[in-house]
C-alpha cells in the first residue's frame, strides 16, 4: 500500500493579539494519498488559510507533526523546509500573482530554472501544460494582457511546473465570475489527475467541493470528517 504524500499529526497553530492567545489550529490530523483530491470547507476566518501554510511549510509557528513526502518537516531547517517545498510542492493562490513583467510561457518556466531544469526543458514543459489548459494562442501575452480566468490558469500550470507529489490550492477560484470559477476548477482538477499529482484545495464554495475525492471540514480550530 502507498503511504500518504501529505501526513499531519496534531498539529496546531496560535497567535498572540496583545494578552490574547487565539488558537486557529487544534490538533489537526489528516493523510493524503498519493493521485488524491481533498476539499478544505469552512467558512471565512477559520483557518484554512493558515493550515495550508503549515502543508506549505512557509512560515514556523506550528505544533505537532508534519511529513511531506516521506520526509518529516517538523525535524527540517529552514534550507531542509525549503527544498522540501521547491521539490514536491506547487501552490495557486486565489490571487494569480504572476510576474507581471513575463509573458504567460516564461512565468511557467522560472520555477523550472529555479528547480535546475535547462530552459529548454523548461520550455518544453511549460507549453505542453498551457496547451492543455487552452492557452496556446495566449503563449507569449503577459498577464496584464490576459482575462482573469487566463491568469488564474497560468498560475495553474506554474503550480504543476515541477511535476509536484502535492499541489496547495487556496480559494483558487474566489476572484472570478462564477461561469469563470467553474471552468478554471474543471481544468485544474482535470489537470491535476491527468500528472497524477495530489491536491487539498481550500473554498468555502460547497458546490465545487462536491467535484473532489473528498471533503474535510476546518470549523473552530477542528478538522471533522469527510463527505
Amino acid at each position: 500500500m502507498s503511504e500518504p504524500v501529505v501526513r499531519l499529526a496534531g498539529v496546531t497553530r496560535s497567535f498572540a493579539q496583545g494578552d490574547v492567545r487565539i488558537d486557529v489550529l487544534k490538533g489537526i490530523d489528516l493523510e493524503i494519498m498519493p493521485g488524491e483530491i481533498v476539499g478544505l470547507l469552512g467558512p471565512s476566518g477559520s483557518g484554512k488559510s493558515t493550515m495550508l501554510q503549515a502543508i506549505g511549510l512557509l512560515e514556523g509557528g506550528f505544533g505537532g507533526t508534519i511529513e511531506i513526502a516521506g520526509a518529516n518537516a517538523s525535524a527540517l531547517a529552514a534550507g531542509g523546509r525549503a527544498a522540501l517545498r521547491r521539490d514536491h510542492i506547487g501552490f495557486v493562490y486565489q490571487f494569480h500573482h504572476l510576474l507581471p513583467d513575463f509573458n504567460a510561457i516564461e512565468n511557467v518556466v522560472l520555477p523550472q530554472l529555479i528547480a535546475g531544469r535547462t530552459r529548454g526543458e523548461a520550455e518544453v514543459r511549460a507549453r505542453e501544460l498551457l496547451e492543455a489548459l487552452g492557452l496556446g494562442q495566449r503563449l507569449q501575452h503577459r498577464p496584464s494582457q490576459l482575462s482573469g480566468g487566463e491568469q488564474q490558469r497560468v498560475a495553474v500550470a506554474r503550480a504543476l511546473a515541477n511535476r509536484p507529489a502535492l499541489v496547495l490550492a487556496d480559494e483558487p477560484t474566489g476572484n472570478l465570475d462564477e461561469a469563470t470559477a467553474d471552468r478554471v476548477l474543471q481544468e485544474l482538477l482535470r489537470l491535476v489527475r491527468e500528472e497524477g499529482s495530489a491536491a487539498l484545495i481550500a473554498t468555502h464554495n460547497e458546490r465545487l467541493a462536491l467535484a473532489m475525492d473528498r471533503v474535510v471540514r476546518l470549523q473552530d480550530g477542528h478538522l471533522t470528517g469527510a463527505t
